[in-house]
């Protein structure tokens, strides 16, 4: 299916998720799929190489954080998406929403600092210049909730509600920096959350679970808006082509129950991770402190022996 103008060609027969399952790849979004995949692949092999090991888990979830991001733009819902707001609201919670969690899941940047060869004393490669970025001011900034959180909400309501996303929706460029831009918002978001990656921004379980929650209510919001407006409110899906056999006000309505939907779905599977996250770090932090007591525990029994060692030596004397 071609895309052209803002949308695809205007005679796509009515949808079926058999239709918007088909692959139908976006030649941009396939490539770095496929070197995503390559990258991750290479950063595994190179370990297990010189005996280090990497879990299987964080692999599969990585993985399947990749094959989301080319569901929704490499098949059939990249093309109906153009045309149609419930399919195009499909494509945005999964590539903001779900691709973003499953790929952090996967700790790409942990891999790719133990994969990355050092580079030579007063040289910088790419595991350095990685080091600096991740310790950057930059950094501070865009994964501070006080940056996340806004920029969370204003991608919702600053983009559809203005006519800034009809704008991008015209063009195939500006149609994949919009889904590229979705797909990096989300993974600010979730990083400093539920990320296992270092980030200069780390705050503790309970706060975590606070920025989530300060999130996602204005995900359920925007929803709601969309399914009780009484007209169409996004120019781009205003007049759906007549092959399609939508109505653009039930599409919209639609739209709205797929984002609200979505601000339940991740929020769980976001605090999965974390209690999960959150026992392991008590479990860590209770054996290193049975390691640090057996240690002080060998020092005063050494001190002991010795104290009964003098006790010894004084009476033999």
């Amino acid at each position: 299916m071609d895309h052209s103008g803002h949308g695809t060609s205007m005679d796509l027969p009515p949808f079926t998720l058999g239709r918007g399952l088909e692959f139908s790849p976006d030649p941009f979004f396939l490539t770095g799929c496929f070197l995503a995949l390559l990258l991750y692949g290479w950063g595994v092999l190179r370990l297990r190489r010189r005996g280090d090991s990497w879990g299987a888990g964080r692999t599969v979830f990585f993985v399947a954080g990749v094959l989301t991001v080319a569901l929704a733009m490499c098949t059939g819902l990249n093309d109906y998406g153009m045309v149609m707001f419930s399919v195009h609201m499909v494509q945005h919670m999964i590539i903001s929403m779900v691709s973003p969690i499953l790929l952090l899941l996967g700790a790409p940047v942990t891999l790719a600092l133990r994969a990355l060869p050092v580079a030579g004393r007063g040289r910088k490669g790419p595991r350095e210049l990685l080091l600096a970025l991740l310790h950057s001011r930059y950094m501070k900034v865009v994964t501070h909730p006080v940056f996340t959180i806004p920029m969370f909400i204003a991608s919702l309501y600053g983009l559809y509600f203005t006519p800034l996303f009809d704008f991008l929706m015209e063009s195939r460029p500006g149609h994949i920096a919009m889904m590229v831009h979705f797909l990096a918002v989300g993974l600010v978001f979730f990083w400093p959350i539920m990320g296992v990656d270092p980030g200069p921004h780390r705050p503790g379980y309970v706060m975590r679970m606070l920025e989530l929650f300060a999130g996602m209510p204005f995900h359920a919001f925007f929803g709601i808006a969309l399914m009780m407006a009484s007209a169409p409110m996004v120019e781009a899906y205003d007049s759906p082509p007549a092959s399609l056999g939508i109505d653009a006000l039930a599409d919209q309505s639609a739209a709205g129950g797929i984002a609200w939907a979505f601000s339940e779905i991740p929020s769980v599977l976001v605090l999965i991770a974390l209690v999960y996250q959150w026992y392991r770090s008590d479990q860590r932090q209770a054996r290193r402190k049975d390691r640090a007591a057996d240690r002080d525990g060998d020092k005063e029994l050494e001190a002991y022996n010795a104290y009964l060692a003098s006790l010894h030596s004084r009476s033999g004397g």
